[in-house]
């Protein structure tokens, strides 16, 4: 039996979209609707291309999502989506995002990034009376603009205003890994009292299939040694790395191939920067079974990051990763966020950041070294069984919800 609570979602991703926030937001979503009468309010499928999918067009539509009240918007796209551009599209989305009938409410659930939609919403929320809302935070906004080196010295000013209000006007915030809540009590203001942890959960299913049996299907050879990196290809992957490793594995004759699955506003880019690299492969984003076969066919998951990337979010890619049993590699800063969470679970090798000679030996080191490789997968896997629990994690959100809202509010109809 349902409790009577109408929730509204806000955020820019949903559902086809394959990676970053929007597994998430869709599974919160339709997990809800067993006890709440759920409402999201969403953008139109864009990522991770940062183009609109072909099959959803026109500005507006309205449709049931498996029970969820799914209401998209349209906004302004732009690609590559950096500095002012995004600015701009954000404050579109979020315009648009709080100008239609969300309906019945009796808490809200912002999602940041979008942190100026966000921003937007909440001072929806205080009219005509204030509805307590909580904000997940995927990526830490601000030190994202400092770490990836995008934006002037008065724009990372003016986004970390907007931030620290957005989080400490908050009934609750929800950080996806401890040390951004620390990041977010410290650096932000956000309320020790009122700032919870849950963490993204695996949400794609490990592949059934063997690894040479996922490589017959996928048309990969059975002993090529792969090293891949799945997920969006942007700014703070910083993949170049990768492309120069693949070049300098060419260049040496070494027995390594590295495959870039996905897409991102980064991958033309990249592809250019790649091209007469026979070493390096491009793989266009997959279904979620054929999604889980690459993984399982991989040698070695990859995760990358840009030098000075360190604290701004913890990459889901590492849920989908330890789900599949494969050992990862991460070339990352040391004392960051991945580092961490590899050194917990025990899941994998750290490399430094930015350096395509450390990637590229790092690599063909683990590769001979197949005890320490099947060590690794067994620990992540076994994290992501005992930490990663999608129906933990929404427990917890049913608990947040509960305690902002505190029965004594009134539905309102916005």
């Amino acid at each position: 039996m349902k409790s009577g609570l109408d929730v509204t979602l806000l955020a820019l991703n949903y559902s086809p979209e394959p990676t970053g926030n929007a597994p998430y937001t869709t599974a919160l979503a339709r997990r809800l609707v067993d006890d709440a009468n759920v409402t999201a309010v969403t953008g139109f499928p864009h990522y991770p291309q940062w183009s609109r999918y072909e099959e959803y067009p026109g500005l507006w539509k309205r449709a049931n999502d498996h029970g969820v009240d799914l209401r998209r918007v349209a906004h302004w796209i732009p690609n590559p989506p950096r500095g002012l551009k995004r600015l701009l599209s954000e404050l579109h989305f979020g315009f648009h995002q709080m100008n239609v009938p969300w309906g019945r409410t009796d808490a809200a659930v912002l999602v940041s990034p979008a942190l100026f939609a966000s921003a937007l919403c909440a001072v929806r929320l205080r009219f005509p009376r204030r509805i307590p809302h909580a904000v997940w935070v995927q990526d830490l906004y601000t030190h994202g603009m400092m770490e990836t080196g995008e934006g002037s010295r008065a724009a990372v000013r003016i986004a970390k205003t907007v931030e620290r209000w957005l989080l400490k006007d908050a009934d609750a915030v929800v950080a996806i890994h401890p040390a951004m809540r620390e990041r977010m009590i410290r650096d932000l203001g956000a309320d020790p009292e009122r700032t919870y942890v849950i963490r993204n959960w695996g949400h794609v299913a490990p592949s059934v299939s063997h690894k040479n049996d996922a490589r017959a299907r996928l048309g990969w050879e059975a002993d090529a040694r792969i090293v891949l990196h799945s997920g969006n290809m942007g700014r703070k992957q910083g993949l170049s790395t990768v492309v120069e490793a693949a070049r300098i594995a060419d260049q040496r004759g070494d027995d390594v191939t590295f495959v870039l699955l996905g897409d991102g506003a980064e991958r033309a880019e990249l592809e250019a920067l790649a091209d007469g690299v026979p070493t390096l492969r491009f793989i266009d984003p997959l279904p979620d079974e054929l999604f889980s076969d690459a993984l399982a066919a991989a040698d070695i998951l990859l995760v990358n990051e840009l030098p000075g990337v360190k604290e701004m979010a913890a990459p889901s890619k590492l849920t989908s990763y330890f789900a599949a049993d494969r050992p990862v590699l991460a070339a990352v800063d040391p004392e960051g966020i991945v580092a961490g969470i590899l050194a917990e679970a025990g899941g994998g090798r750290v490399t430094g950041s930015g350096d395509p000679h450390a990637l590229l030996d790092g690599a063909l080191d683990y590769l001979v070294h197949p005890d320490e490789m099947a060590a690794a997968a067994a620990a992540g896997s076994a994290y992501w069984r005992s930490h990663l629990s999608e129906d933990a994690a929404i427990t917890a959100w049913r608990e947040v919800l509960a305690t902002v809202t505190e029965r004594k509010h009134q539905p309102t109809t916005l």
